[in-house]
């Protein structure tokens, strides 16, 4: 019986460490994802001179919520199967300031010689008969750990502010009417999906007039001026002839 019992603690010891690696893995592909996404943003806000991510959230599904998607899809119970089947275990949600930005933020991490692309979903320009919109990337990054190498795939959705308050309201209401919702109040999410991304537009059209102004009245001083965290760096007539001379 003894021998039993220490049989089964090691291999539920094994077991442990295995889960642990596998969770651990999504958790590090997460990591790496979300560097990725500061480097862009702040080198955004260097040379473009604003920040297009407002807000960035990551999430792992628990184990508990990966068990259910098993059985509701089907999949055979085998950490092999799962990760091959379910993508959305690691997730990111990018909050942008406006349609462009999704675009560009998601070109930007495509353009990324360690990542590829392995699925994409866009929404917005063909929401979902309830008036959902947002970016769906599924996304593949390497995880380099210590005896091995694996890629892992990160799930990623990327939204305006707009989008991203409208998922978040139909949401809560989706689970508070049990997924049942009256079709008077479907009608009217409908409505305001219609009014958000009229919003989207408009705000999209005063930023690209913003820009002109700005464009405009941009002075040689501004233009010599650098400002990396919090340190502003001053570059002189002489610096910058010697680069203007020489082409480079």
């Amino acid at each position: 019986m003894e021998v039993n019992t220490e049989v089964e603690l090691e291999q539920l010891q094994s077991l442990k460490t295995e889960l642990t690696r596998f969770m651990m893995s999504y958790k590090f592909g997460l990591d790496e994802l979300n560097t990725k996404i500061d480097i862009l943003r702040q080198e955004f806000q260097y040379f473009h001179d604003y920040n297009p991510i407002e807000h960035v959230k990551s999430r792992i599904k628990t184990p508990e919520s990966i068990l259910k998607k098993v059985y509701r899809k089907g999949y055979e119970f085998s950490l092999a199967s799962i990760k091959e089947n379910i993508q959305d275990i690691a997730g990111i949600r990018i909050t942008c300031s406006f349609i462009s930005d999704i675009y560009k933020i998601s070109d930007m991490l495509q353009n990324q010689k360690d990542i590829k692309l392995i699925a994409c979903k866009d929404y917005i320009k063909h929401p979902k008969p309830n008036g959902y919109q947002s970016l769906h990337l599924i996304l593949e990054v390497p995880v380099f750990m210590s005896d091995r190498m694996e890629n892992v795939c990160v799930e990623v959705q990327i939204r305006t502010i707009a989008m991203d308050f409208w998922a978040s309201l139909e949401h809560k209401i989706y689970y508070k009417y049990n997924k049942e919702i009256p079709h008077g109040l479907k009608d009217e999410l409908k409505n305001a999906a219609d009014t958000v991304t009229q919003l989207d537009r408009k705000m999209e059209g005063i930023q690209r007039e913003v820009n002109k102004i700005k464009q405009s009245v941009s002075s040689k001083d501004e233009l010599q001026e650098l400002f990396i965290n919090n340190e502003r760096f001053y570059f002189s007539d002489d610096f910058l002839s010697q680069f203007l001379s020489t082409g480079k």
